[in-house]
């Protein structure tokens, strides 16, 4: 009896919810609910500096969105850092690891010394039996000969020559386990069966399955790489220049069951002529080995058309409590105090709040020639491009960057937020801007800088 197989979606907490993880997400969870397998959700919140709380909620609030609910309580890699050190030391006591005292520009200087045309280590510290210490990374002994066998579901099978693979790091010189030997090691841990993740990873699984094998593990997990989504220039989709976020999406009235029956078709599709079909044919269908290598379009205008065709499916009264339930949420909840305090008649609630509505806010002329038509204007767009770009998105801190911005060119910060409140409203006049900056969001507040940052610069 086949045992039921178990995946894992392991998203990073370290922005917003990307529409390629998405797909990722919804790929595994289809298989373990076809199977009756078992859906994990691994948040992978090791890297400290980057990880925010308001971004392990945002991949709840994301697939809890979409309708993927996993089995068990979530689980943190960090965690289980104390466990991936002993498996290292582990590695090291059994002769399958060393430490080297190598720093980069050393490896790098006998690289070019030797003439070498593809840089990588070179076991110099192999076998100077070097003790753990301060600045020294514990390295995999990769075997020098031999070929090891690759086998993918979507990519299928490739023969590595183990020579081409260097003596890869699996602790840090601080100490800290690197992410494929984490990686690795809760794969194992875990049980996990199949392994569905975006192609980008698939140069590690040949470290994965040498990890694998030395970490005591029988039979390694099945692989199945999913390809790149890219924009309708053919390039991989970028959150600094594609609309890229899930949330984004959501919040501009995109429903749960057509973004996730688009996401079902970039790679895969239904069998049959029909691609608008519901979740539980989704489910009933799906083959991993159906899924294609090539790379899939997001295409914005597909995704809408789904969004039509499920927005017309819906019963009236359901389209109605679902439009009022949206806009209550997205805009009336998040700016009802302020709104409350500068409204005289309900209607002006909409007039206050329109340019939320819209994926480009409805631009007074008026209010662009005054507030974009002298330096330092196209400055301060650029400014605060890159001060909004990794600062904490909230009320207080937003306040806190712009008035330093301000500061820059000598400015007060209402004539500073001027530029900014038009490029992201449209107009001079109107709610308390960083208010109205944390309810649109990161990703749309930077959208709509870099579209009047574009505009100005065609004149």
């Amino acid at each position: 009896m086949t045992p039921s197989p178990i995946v894992r979606f392991s998203p990073s907490p370290t922005g917003m919810f990307h529409v390629g993880g998405a797909r990722t997400a919804l790929f595994n969870w289809l298989f373990a609910r076809q199977h009756g397998g078992t859906f994990l959700l691994r948040v992978e919140d090791t890297d400290q500096a980057r990880n925010r709380p308001e971004w392990i909620e945002g991949i709840y609030e994301a697939l809890r969105w979409l309708g993927l609910d996993w089995d068990g309580d979530p689980i943190f890699q960090s965690v289980n850092a104390p466990r991936h050190r002993d498996a290292a030391a582990k590695l090291h006591a059994d002769g399958r690891a060393y430490y080297c005292g190598c720093t980069p520009e050393e490896v790098q200087g006998r690289n070019a010394a030797g003439g070498v045309k593809t840089p990588g280590y070179d076991g110099h510290c192999r076998e100077l039996g070097l003790e753990p210490g301060p600045g020294r990374a514990l390295r995999f002994r990769t075997p020098d000969h031999g070929v090891l066998r690759r086998t993918d579901v979507i990519r299928g099978t490739a023969e590595i020559e183990l020579s081409t693979i260097e003596d890869f790091v699996v602790l840090r010189g601080n100490g800290s386990p690197t992410f494929i030997l984490a990686n690795a090691f809760d794969d194992l841990d875990q049980g996990i069966t199949h392994v569905i993740r975006g192609e980008e990873h698939l140069p590690n699984v040949p470290k994965a399955l040498l990890l694998w094998e030395a970490m005591g593990g029988a039979t390694p997990p099945v692989w199945a790489h999913v390809p790149n989504i890219v924009n309708d220039k053919r390039q991989k989709l970028s959150k600094r220049r594609d609309k890229v976020a899930l949330e984004m999406y959501r919040d501009e009235g995109v429903l749960a069951e057509a973004m996730r029956n688009y996401l079902g078709t970039l790679g895969w599709a239904p069998p049959g002529d029909q691609e608008i079909v519901p979740v539980e044919v989704m489910v009933e269908t799906f083959r991993l080995e159906d899924v294609t290598s090539s790379p899939a379009a997001f295409d914005q205008k597909k995704l809408l058309a789904f969004n039509g065709h499920h927005l017309r499916a819906l019963p009236r009264d359901e389209f109605v409590d679902r439009a009022l339930a949206w806009y209550r949420r997205t805009v009336v909840e998040p700016m009802a105090e302020v709104i409350q305090e500068r409204g005289a008649t309900l209607a002006e609630t909409l007039s206050m709040t329109d340019f939320f509505l819209h994926e480009a806010p409805p631009m007074d002329l008026t209010s662009w020639d005054k507030a974009m038509g002298k330096p330092p204007a196209p400055a301060i767009l650029a400014t605060a491009l890159e001060v909004y770009a990794d600062c904490q998105w909230t009320v207080a801190n937003l306040h806190e960057v712009t008035e330093e911005l301000a500061s820059r060119f000598e400015l007060s910060l209402g004539k500073a937020q001027a530029p900014i409140r038009v490029a992201v409203s449209g107009r001079t006049v109107g709610p308390p801007l960083f208010e109205s900056l944390v309810v649109l969001g990161r990703e749309r507040t930077l959208s709509r800088l870099r579209r009047a940052q574009a505009r100005l610069e065609k004149g």
